[in-house]
């Protein structure tokens, strides 16, 4: 996710406005972070239930005791369906945070733009401080 330019300050910007930006852009960040990270586990976590079902079947089918699996394989992909949902949740939430950031950015840069254009704000110059 692109991370989000901070306005700099001068007297006549919006400092609450200013504030919050400054609060929710690395929430916003650290929180997209942590969304992908889980979503990672996830899918390790799936793939590793496909292969321990996977397993289960080949066992049961090979085993010469008639011992049977099946109720652990149902238990196993149901565990999976659930899994599944929980990251189609999470992948849902990301996408509105990357929205959220998209949405931050976009208005940080209407704001500045209009400070800009009412002769309130001037940027500094990288040689000025």
């Amino acid at each position: 996710m692109a991370a989000v330019g901070v306005v700099e300050s001068s007297a006549g910007s919006d400092p609450v406005g200013e504030g919050l930006l400054e609060l929710l852009t690395p929430a916003v960040q650290q929180l997209d972070v942590h969304v992908h990270s889980v979503r990672e586990s996830q899918v390790e976590l799936r793939e590793h239930i496909d292969n321990l079902a996977t397993e289960l079947i080949r066992i049961n089918e090979h085993q010469k005791v008639v011992l049977d699996l099946d109720p652990y394989v149902k238990k196993l992909l149901n565990a999976r369906r659930r899994v599944v949902l929980v990251n189609n949740i999470l992948q849902n939430a990301q996408e509105r945070l990357r929205r959220l950031n998209h949405n931050v950015a976009k208005e940080t840069a209407r704001r500045k733009t209009m400070l800009e254009a009412s002769g309130v704000f001037t940027p500094r110059s990288p040689s000025r401080p």
